[in-house]
């Protein structure tokens, strides 16, 4: 740093032909005359001036000076060289001595190294030749931890390989011996023997299959075992269990979901299962029905239904409840063992089925195995259950229906049985054609018709002769009474049964009018059966003794006798509406025949009917028809006048006499109808016969002719003899 703050010093020399500066106190040269001479004050002056302040070793060099505190004195001046110089010796000095020393180091790092590299020389040939004598070795050893290596991932290999394809001997007894319980331990090993057969397809793909086929055929026999074991254990565990416990032991639920897998190893245990229940169940029957077991040991908690029924529709009934509650029971407690969990039975069942060679061979072609039906297989396993107690039910049932000799009692049994065939079918299922019981019950209802038939045509044969005489009041017989009032009674059983029935589907079914219309029309098809035996022949009975009456008493009878029933049928239209239309049909065909016949009555007893039959067919348009008027008999003065008269008579009590002919019809308002009916029809023909004589009138006024009449002969109008008008007739008949 001295020698640079010294070179900072020292000033350059203004060159003599430079510019003064603008403080030079020089005077410019003339122009004649060149300044050849410099003033020293003025160079010093320029060389000061020229001198850029703004270069960075020039204010180096002011810094330093600054950091030395030297006054700017003439001594200080003249020494500052000197002492510079001096400094940049001394530091030239130190420098030497320095690098002096560093040589001296660097000699030394020099032999150090040289005795390095000696060294290394020396260890190198060592190693080369420790290297040339252990080569083969290490060559050696590489290759045996190359096959350590390749032993030990093949140990790993075969370990895993054993984990997954091969059962220990623990695995397999806890699998095949009997010894050993069914517990989580089985199932657990089942699953894996399973998955182990499953994965040996993997195996056989492979171009050596020797050890797929061994390792598939182990499992295969361990795996029958198996399924042998679960069998037995099952078989033993059904004959102990309680179906009235709700809580049903989970293990035999799991165990028939895995025997599902063996649908013939099921089927046996479902056989096995439903011959035990059969027997619990009959057993359980005769127990109610008798209050003492099939051992003979008498039951005092028991109430026997011998004993508590009071007559054979309730001894029937009894019965029928407890076959239905047993049913019940039975079909929940299974619906909990065998398709509870997710229908895993099913599954396993279907499983089984597409997994046996003889189906698979037997469906070859095929679109496969049928799918399994949980729901019907429960169904079946249900009746199946029941069927022995269903015997039993059938034959005390058949002995109530052949020992009954009432009529109504024979139809309120058919009607029972009917109601709960229709109860037993939705509970198992109408397409279960092998139930046992909904046999019995369709036989038995068929049975109890048979009877009520048989009974209703005994009934109409003792009553025979009672079908040969017309009672004198023209009402309806008793025998048809009593037959209505059982009908009645019929019916109302039909309808309490009918009722129950659509209580049960009215939520399946959709209410709509015209699903409500085929309802109705399906009771109506099937009552009519019933009608036809227990209400047409009466009713055929009244029309055949009606025919052997005069007119009108025949008519008047026989609408006393619809009228009867259409009153019993009527309560009853739902199931009754086809019969009851054609009562109503009847009805309007014989109250036209009376109404037939109070008009013929109206004319002749009012001395009209000459009048009526000449003057009816004539038009009162047709001139020619009115000009005939006054030359036919009727209208002849005499005949006319005595029309007259003969109608004066009559009118004052024509309507009470009228009525008077239906005194026997039973239903008043119908008598005022065919009455009034009639009374129009008559007021009616006599506006015709009172126009065509007033047209006469008119016409005879005038002329045959045309010409006026000379009045010599006058004879009385038509009118004058007939005066009586349409508004009085219908004022008097009304």
């Amino acid at each position: 740093m001295a020698s640079n703050g010294l070179g900072l010093l020292q000033l350059p020399p203004r060159d003599s032909t430079s510019s003064p500066g603008p403080l030079s106190p020089g005077i410019p040269p003339s122009p004649g005359h060149p300044n050849r001479t410099t003033n020293p004050i003025s160079s010093k002056v320029t060389s000061v001036l020229s001198t850029s302040y703004a270069d960075s070793e020039f204010r180096e060099a002011l810094a330093l000076l600054d950091e030395r505190g030297i006054n700017n004195s003439a001594e200080t001046r003249r020494q500052l060289r000197l002492d510079v110089q001096k400094e940049v010796i001394d530091s030239n000095g130190q420098i030497i001595s320095e690098f002096g020393r560093v040589a001296d180091q660097l000699r030394r790092i020099g032999a150090t190294i040289d005795k390095l590299n000696k060294t290394y020389q020396e260890m190198r040939s060592h190693v080369t030749a420790s290297h040339e004598a252990t080569s083969a070795t290490i060559e050696e050893a590489s290759s045996l931890m190359t096959k350590k290596n390749n032993v030990e991932t093949k140990q790993q290999l075969l370990k895993a390989f054993r984990e997954h394809f091969v059962l220990t001997d623990d695995e397999v007894a806890s699998l095949t011996l009997t010894s050993e319980p069914v517990d989580d331990q089985f199932f657990m090993v089942l699953a894996k023997a399973k998955r182990i057969r499953k994965d040996c397809e993997v195996l056989l793909g492979f171009e050596k299959q020797t050890l797929g086929l061994e390792i598939m055929d182990q499992t295969s026999k361990n795996l029958n075992h198996a399924f042998q074991k679960l069998y037995r254990w099952i078989q033993k565990e059904f004959k102990t269990l309680n179906l009235e416990n709700p809580q049903i032991h989970s293990s035999v639920r799991r165990a028939l979901r895995v025997l599902a897998e063996r649908p013939s190893l099921f089927q046996s245990c479902l056989d096995f299962f439903a011959e035990a229940r059969e027997q619990i169940l009959s057993d359980s029957f005769y127990l109610a029905l008798t209050g003492t077991s099939a051992s003979g040991t008498k039951d005092h908690s028991v109430k026997p239904i011998e004993l508590a029924a009071h007559d054979p529709l309730r001894y029937a009934g009894d019965m029928l409840a407890w076959a239905h509650s047993a049913t019940v029971s039975e079909r929940e407690a299974l619906e909990v063992l065998f398709v509870s969990d997710g229908n895993e039975i099913a599954k396993g069942m279907q499983e089984g089925r597409e997994n046996e060679l003889w189906r698979l061979m037997a469906d070859e072609g095929d679109e496969g195995p049928p799918e399994f039906d949980a729901v019907k297989a429960l169904n079946e396993l249900v009746g199946r259950d029941v069927s022995g107690a269903a015997r039993i039910l059938r034959q005390r049932i058949e002995q109530v229906i052949q020992a009954n000799e009432e009529t109504i009692l024979a139809y309120k049994l058919a009607n029972l049985l009917g109601f709960y065939k229709f109860t037993f079918s939705r509970l198992l299922g109408g397409d279960n054609e092998d139930s046992v019981l909904l046999q019995s019950m369709t036989n038995l209802e068929s049975e109890a018709l048979r009877q009520f038939r048989s009974l209703m045509r005994d009934h109409i044969a003792t009553l025979q002769g009672e079908f040969q005489h017309t009672p004198a009041d023209l009402g309806p017989p008793d025998f048809l009474q009593d037959a209505l009032k059982q009908l009645s009674a019929i019916m109302q059983t039909y309808e309490t049964s009918l009722a129950s029935s659509t209580s049960k589907t009215t939520s399946k079914r959709d209410n709509s009018e015209e699903l409500a219309e085929e309802s109705d029309d399906d009771d109506d098809d099937e009552f009519q059966p019933i009608l036809a035996e227990s209400f047409d022949p009466f009713l055929k009975g009244c029309e055949n003794m009606a025919r052997r009456v005069r007119a009108p008493s025949n008519s008047i009878f026989f609408l006393n006798c619809l009228i009867a029933a259409q009153s019993t049928l009527q309560p009853y239209s739902r199931f009754t509406s086809r019969r009851l239309a054609r009562i109503r049909s009847a009805t309007s065909e014989h109250s036209s025949k009376l109404s037939e016949s109070q008009y013929n009555f109206l004319v002749s007893e009012s001395s009209l009917s000459p009048l009526f039959s000449a003057l009816g067919p004539l038009n009162a348009e047709s001139r020619e028809d009115i000009e005939k008027i006054a030359s036919l008999e009727p209208t002849q003065p005499a005949a006319l006048a005595g029309a007259s008269q003969g109608l004066d008579d009559f009118l004052p009590s024509a309507v009470m006499d009228a009525l008077e002919n239906l005194k026997h019809l039973q239903d008043a308002r119908l008598a005022r109808e065919v009455t009034e009916e009639a009374t129009e029809r008559f007021c009616t023909d006599f506006e015709h016969v009172e126009e065509l004589l007033v047209l006469a009138d008119e016409l005879r006024e005038q002329g045959a002719d045309g010409k006026a009449d000379d009045g010599a002969d006058e004879e009385p109008s038509l009118r004058a003899l007939f005066p009586r008008t349409t508004g009085e007739i219908r004022v008097l008949l009304s």
